[in-house]
């Protein structure tokens, strides 16, 4: 039987999520999560990706359910981000799908915005008080990483490994 065909410049199997560093073989858990610190979605990559491609994923992966009847929310109400997602299409997608957002701008696209003068058109909208909470997807990973299994990884498959984090973010849902 023949060998699955390796990924361009290294990595596993494709369905292994695997990625080539400098520490070896790593995957990332993209996540995102609500304000009490609790996942909402997550999505296991290669390490070598960039994290603002996963971006659209994680929010369309988003389902709340409702306490009552009905269709479970899909979307966020708002959303606190770090500069490496701040970029034009994250800026329009969000607009978009009508999540109120606070990202703020890179220092390399405000001095692009600034040199073009009044062609470079409005600063995007930015509300501290929104951004004071980023942090909480640091505070689930780090909760998630409790888990000996979701920080050392010991699943070879992407599939397997989603399910133990999914397992620790169950297990972090009922304890808060």
């Amino acid at each position: 039987m023949a060998e699955p065909a390796r990924r361009p410049g290294g990595g596993g199997a494709p369905g292994e999520r695997l990625g080539r560093s400098r520490g070896g073989f790593t995957a990332k858990l993209h996540l995102s999560a609500d304000g009490r610190c609790r996942p909402l979605s997550l999505i296991v990559m290669a390490g070598q990706r960039a994290d603002c491609t996963r971006f659209e994923p994680v929010l369309e992966k988003i389902r709340v359910p409702r306490p009552a009847r009905g269709r479970p929310r899909k979307k966020p109400v708002s959303l606190a981000a770090g500069k490496a997602y701040g970029s034009g299409p994250r800026r329009q997608y969000l607009r978009r799908r009508g999540i109120r957002h606070s990202i703020p701008e890179k220092t390399d696209s405000q001095a692009a915005r600034q040199r073009k003068g009044s062609r470079g058109g409005r600063p995007p909208g930015f509300d501290e008080d929104l951004y004071k909470k980023p942090n909480a997807v640091e505070r689930v990973v780090n909760r998630l990483k409790q888990s000996r299994a979701v920080a050392t990884r010991y699943d070879k498959r992407g599939y397997v490994y989603l399910g133990t984090a999914t397992a620790a973010a169950l297990i972090n849902w009922l304890r808060t």
